[in-house]
């Protein structure tokens, strides 16, 4: 009944015959709709899926792996991964969606078979009643955990036999347990060990292996004189220095850097620069020189904002995307492009620690393991507060970025304060402009620009205190208003200016200079605020997340008045740019020198502390859905943050729970001992870098086709 309508079931021989009898049945069904008395499986329901569905979907053949005569296979669902029945609910039930033609694209049967009411409403009924089928409550389908990268690690124990009658492995040319495996199966071919390579040989293997670089003719000699004294201690003291050298970590970085598809740049059409970059890569060539622990690299990649190491997500961010300029506004390209950004991610993640081909699993079931649909969107759960884009990295306190970014931070305070006595002043911190101002207690303000062509992606409102929230955000139920209010061709509507997203989303206005006033924007907050600052910028996403190199992306130069609004309602002058920039100067010449330092420190920070970099930017994780078919149009059941069922992938998570703990216990999950899969996925890399064919050859995908 569920499968594509294409395969034209109803024109093979014998359906005629069926229909026949079909048609002679129904004078005798009983009529029981939801509400009347119970139905029974046997009685009302098995006739309707014999005579409708089961040639296709029963015990001989199931089309789109659909069967509807077992109560397990209607839960799980057939390829789609979609439930065909959910108890208790038949609006959620796609086996009620597709017999009522509610979705067009699956009609089952098509038109002239459609199931007649009466049986529809019986099929409802039976579903709202709990879907019960005597004799099958109690079945529970195993998942398929046969394939061996699925099941639990086990120690096998080494051969001996391949010693012969040799006493000891080195004797027997075996020098770790590993040797012994290998001479097995060497045997087995009738083959054995080649010859040991000479010393030449042998440093130029793992110079390269492990640095990727030649040895220098010096070390060559060095090691061939090494060795005539004492070979093994030689071949120790040179993997030894070879380790220690930091072309190691420049070496092995870039093993793990292709596996992610790590780039400094977007990809796609304009490929632009991503901020910064670099520091992600900087932090996994530290990473293997440091000799981290594996679980403390997996745990740092997927959660390390909660662990003082921030730089370390870019890891989630490494692959390609759309920038939101080229995406454009239409709603559903949104969501499209969102939906990409997120398989993006499950790509990453699963073929670098899993060695899964998890995004198999995004519009339908796996079709080569047990991966669900389910499984796929539960792991996309974990990572929904992850955006492409930069943050500033959560830094540890012995950073020296953040030290430096601490102490020049106190220099700046120190320049404000010195400012404060002469009133306001402003400040260009490359991705907004910051207006200081004497501090004031109002229910709204109101801003007049000075020019008729204005462009604001943001305007936030800040108390005195550097603790402060953004006052004017939507989320703080501040309401703007402004003139012109719908923008630019109605494509630009004031509520940009405060929805809390930098970038292309604007408010625009681009007036005639005859025109009778000039743009403006209004603020009223919830209640009387305390007020000192404000930011200002036209494309703040684009300085935060490109890189330029060469040039400073264009920050307009805004010019407006302030107005606050007392408590009797009417409106007061209380700053402007012109007062600050110009005005206050006239009056103020030594607070000059005061404005140049407090700029000359703003600029080394962005130099010296902690900077913008590509790493991911944080969002309030959205609910995530299972999508049918992996469009981002039709949304399913809701499914909480999860691994694979398969792999005993429960977080005990819960739909409310922050994106960093979600993401933190996964990373516990994934660097779990109990699961088979990071382990064996990276020992095998280290295996095919080091002799050039993994174990498993697809060293990426460790399921059953590969």
């Amino acid at each position: 009944m569920m499968r594509a309508i294409e395969h034209q079931w109803w024109t093979r021989p014998g359906v005629g015959a069926c229909l026949i009898c079909l048609v002679a049945s129904l004078a005798i069904l009983p009529d029981r709709g939801a509400g009347q008395e119970r139905v029974d499986f046997q009685r009302d329901i098995a006739p309707i899926l014999e005579d409708r569905c089961t040639y296709c979907h029963g015990e001989d053949d199931q089309e789109s792996g659909l069967r509807l005569d077992l109560r397990t296979s209607m839960l799980r669902g057939g390829d789609s991964g979609i439930p065909a029945v959910v108890p208790g609910h038949p609006e959620k039930s796609f086996l009620i969606e597709v017999v009522t033609h509610a979705n067009p694209d699956i009609q089952m049967p098509p038109d002239e078979d459609r199931i007649p009411e009466r049986e529809i409403e019986l099929l409802k009924a039976w579903i709202a009643q709990g879907a019960v089928i005597e004799g099958q409550m109690q079945a529970a389908e195993a998942e398929d955990i046969e394939h061996w990268a699925f099941k639990p690690v086990h120690r096998p124990p080494v051969p001996a036999e391949v010693l012969g009658d040799r006493t000891n492995t080195v004797s027997a040319g075996l020098t770790t347990p590993i040797d012994a495996f290998l001479r097995q199966k060497l045997l087995e071919a009738g083959l054995d060990f080649a010859p040991p390579a000479d010393p030449v040989a042998l440093i130029r293997r793992v110079s390269i292996v492990l640095t990727g670089l030649p040895p220098a003719p010096e070390d060559v000699q060095a090691f061939v004189q090494a060795c005539q004294r004492d070979p093994e201690a030689a071949y120790v003291e040179l993997v030894d220095s070879l380790l220690a050298s930091p072309h190691f970590g420049e070496r092995w970085a870039q093993h793990w850097l292709d596996v992610i598809r790590w780039a400094e740049t977007n990809g796609s059409e304009s490929n632009l620069y991503r901020k910064n970059a670099w520091i992600y890569r900087d932090y996994v060539i530290r990473a293997f020189n440091n000799d981290l622990p594996y679980d403390q690299f997996i745990r740092e990649q997927l959660a390390g904002d909660t662990m003082g190491t921030g730089e370390a997500t870019g890891f989630l961010v490494a692959g390609p995307h759309v920038p939101a300029a080229t995406v454009g506004r239409e709603p559903a390209a949104i969501r499209q492009a969102r939906a990409d950004r997120m398989d993006e991610i499950m790509q990453t993640v699963g073929a670098s620690m899993m060695g899964i081909t998890i995004g198999c699993a995004r519009c339908h079931n796996h079709k080569f393991d047990p991966i669900t649909i389910q499984d796929y969107y539960a792991l996309t759960a974990a990572f929904q507060d992850i955006e492409f884009g930069s943050r500033y990295p959560e830094l540890a306190p012995t950073h020296p970025r953040r030290q430096r970014g601490e102490e020049l931070q106190q220099a700046i305070e120190a320049q404000r304060d010195r400012l404060r006595q002469y009133g306001g002043w402003e400040e260009n911190w490359g991705a907004y402009r910051e207006l200081h101002f004497p501090p004031v207690t109002t229910a709204a303000i109101r801003l007049r620009f000075k020019t008729t062509n204005v462009t604001v992606d943001e305007l936030e409102v800040f108390g005195p205190d550097p603790r402060s929230p953004n006052w004017a955000e939507q989320r703080m139920g501040t309401v703007v208003s402004g003139y012109p209010a719908r923008g630019v061709e109605d494509r630009n509507p004031v509520e940009r200016v405060n929805d809390g997203q930098y970038g292309t989303m604007v408010w625009r206005a681009q007036l005639d200079k005859q025109a009778e006033q000039n743009p403006w924007l209004q603020f009223e907050f919830a209640s009387p605020v305390s007020i000192g600052r404000l930011r200002i910028s036209n494309n703040r996403e684009y300085f935060y997340d490109t890189d330029y190199l060469t040039k400073k992306p264009f920050l307009a130069r805004f010019e407006f008045d302030m107005d606050i609004r007392k408590p009797d309602g009417s409106w007061q002058p209380w700053t402007g740019t012109w007062v600050v920039n110009k005005k206050l100067d006239q009056e103020h010449p030594q607070r000059r020198k005061y404005l140049k330092e407090i700029q000359r420190l703003i600029d080394l920070l962005a130099e010296e502390g902690p900077q913008p970099s590509f790493i991911g930017r944080l969002i309030p994780p959205a609910p995530t859905h299972v999508l049918l078919r992996g469009s981002p149009e039709s949304p399913r059941e809701e499914v909480v943050a999860a691994a694979p069922r398969v792999l005993h992938g429960d977080l005990g998570l819960q739909k409310d729970t922050p994106g960093p703990e979600r993401r933190a216990r996964l990373a516990e999950w994934m660097a779990d001992p109990s699961n088979p899969l990071t382990a064996r996925v990276m020992a095998n890399r280290i295996w095919h870098h080091v002799f050039g064919k993994g174990i498993v050859t697809t060293t990426s995908d460790f399921g059953a086709a590969g």
